[in-house]
């Protein structure tokens, strides 16, 4: 029997991808899931970052909660699986 290999990362992986387009720290931000309503920090997020830019999910019930994704000339963000996102004032 082999041992279950996590195949996701947490929130705090995204880090260096959304610095490159918001210019705070989007971890600390506190966030709603659109599917579920689990409310937490961005941090608790299951992030998958083998695909084709970076998908994160809901830490309660695996919903999509934003995607990145970066080409040559632009960078996509897609939060609609937010209900919010909000963000701490320095």
């Amino acid at each position: 029997m082999t041992a279950d290999v996590p195949t996701h990362l947490d929130g705090n992986a995204a880090a260096g991808a959304l610095s490159e387009v918001f210019a705070v720290d989007l971890t600390a931000a506190t966030g709603r899931c659109n599917g579920c309503g689990h409310t937490g920090v961005f941090a608790e997020a299951r992030l998958y970052a083998d695909a084709p830019g970076l998908v994160a999910r809901c830490p309660g019930c695996e919903d999509v909660l934003l995607r990145v994704v970066t080409t040559p000339t632009d960078t996509y963000v897609d939060l609609r699986g937010l209900t919010y996102l909000r963000v701490p004032n320095a």
